[in-house]
């Protein structure tokens, strides 16, 4: 991937993504089911711009037949996001957005309306 401007260890980076689930309200985040959080340096297909992904049903798509299924995923990826922050603080606030935004699909809520909310 290169050079990022940002150097920031793979723990204290994950430290940065507990602190902003920390941030989001408790009573969001136990509305959330099945769900699990995981951090990457980067994603499987090796791009560098994809900050966030969410994986798995969104509440609002699963139906009767939804019982049993393995935890949806939302992965925070490191090294694409220490590419486009100039400091850490840039970091801490990207990484406060790219976790609403992937517990946001989560919800139902699309890319679209995600980047008319501000949260794009």
């Amino acid at each position: 991937m290169g050079d990022v401007p940002v150097d920031m260890s793979p723990e204290r980076f994950e430290e940065l993504v507990g602190e902003a689930l920390d941030e989001v309200p408790v009573e969001l985040l136990s509305l959330m089911n099945n769900v699990v959080f995981l951090v990457e340096d980067r994603p499987p297909d090796g791009s560098d711009d994809l900050l966030g992904l969410y994986e798995g049903t969104a509440l609002t798509d699963r139906g009767w037949d939804y019982a049993g299924a393995l935890p949806d995923r939302i992965t925070i990826y490191r090294l694409p996001t220490l590419k486009v922050c100039d400091s850490e603080d840039d970091v801490v606030d990207e990484v406060a957005v790219t976790v609403v935004h992937e517990i946001a699909h989560h919800f139902g809520i699309d890319d679209h309306r995600l980047h008319e909310l501000g949260w794009g």
